[in-house]
């Protein structure tokens, strides 16, 4: 049997799980699913290939870093990137979602959050087009590692960049007092404001962190795949599969979970077939909430 699978489906399992950190976050605290999550991941990537366009147009093109496919520009553009995508979606909960919060009714931010994914989606494919774009068309060679499996430089930085952020992202949320903020909102709203939190705060933050990863997990895809207005909307099923299986509210659960869909599309493509691939993330949703509907990490809510 051939082993490949398991790097493909780390690769795709950290791009899940970086997005997913940002749709249980946004559910724990916010208390509502946001379907604009994915398109968060699509405008942060088209923003960072427009930020590494405009530097290369400045200053010419830079040499790749080692034997990666891309240099310091990108790692730049990324960083900035991932902030106009926290600002992007702080605007959002300004002009939309904190008016429709306010009423009380979940149901209709949820629909909200509809129509701005439709909104978003189709206002980037018409700036944009639907044309695949790309970071770098450099073709790597793939270094064995025994078993059969064989990995890109770029594969190896970017699992390393993933450790990274979701190292630093969990230091926040557990060793901060912003964290623990967090964690005290998604808890118990209003007792978190009895005892002086600042809850606006907490908000701010949640969407700039959610809407960061979603960026960095985008550009990961744009840099091993190809960069699509769509792409955001075909991970936004796995993202929510994700954070459902590893327990709403749990970061380490959306990160778990994001590997466990990343290895059963890449183990479903070998097995059954690339066309089966889409359904998997499906099934894994429907199976947990049939047998544990709050996943793997999370608490029964008294």
């Amino acid at each position: 049997m051939n082993l490949q699978f398991i790097i493909d489906g780390l690769l795709t399992g950290s791009m899940i799980g970086l997005g997913a950190i940002g749709v249980t976050l946004t559910y724990s605290i916010l208390r509502f699913s946001n379907f604009a999550h994915g398109d968060f991941m699509a405008w942060g990537t088209y923003a960072t290939l427009a930020i590494v366009s405009a530097i290369g147009a400045m200053f010419g093109k830079f040499a790749p870093i080692g034997s990666l496919s891309f240099g310091w520009p990108l790692i730049i553009a990324v960083i900035i990137g991932a902030g106009i995508t926290g600002l992007l979606a702080l605007a959002l909960d300004v002009v939309l979602f904190a008016r429709l919060r306010a009423r009380g009714q979940a149901i209709i931010v949820v629909m909200a959050s509809f129509g701005a994914s439709m909104a978003l989606r189709s206002l980037l494919e018409f700036i944009f087009t639907s044309r695949p774009a790309y970071f770098s068309k450099a073709i790597q060679m793939a270094m064995p590692v025994g078993l059969g499996i064989r990995i890109t430089p770029d594969q190896i930085a970017l699992l390393v960049v993933t450790a990274v952020l979701v190292t630093a992202t969990h230091l926040l949320m557990t060793r901060t007092q912003t964290g623990r903020s967090m964690q005290a909102v998604s808890q118990n709203l209003a007792l978190a404001r009895i005892v002086g939190i600042d809850v606006a705060k907490v908000v701010r933050v949640t969407w700039l962190l959610g809407a960061a990863l979603a960026c960095v997990a985008g550009v990961m895809i744009g840099i091993l795949v190809q960069i699509r207005p769509l792409m955001g909307f075909d991970m936004l099923l796995p993202m929510f599969a994700a954070a459902i299986l590893g327990g709403i509210g749990s970061l380490p659960g959306a990160v778990l979970g994001g590997l466990i869909i990343g290895l059963a599309e890449a183990g479903a493509v070998q097995l059954i077939g690339a066309e089966w691939r889409a359904a998997i993330s499906f099934v894994i949703l429907m199976g947990v909430l049939f047998v544990r509907p709050i996943g793997i990490f999370g608490v029964n809510e008294r």
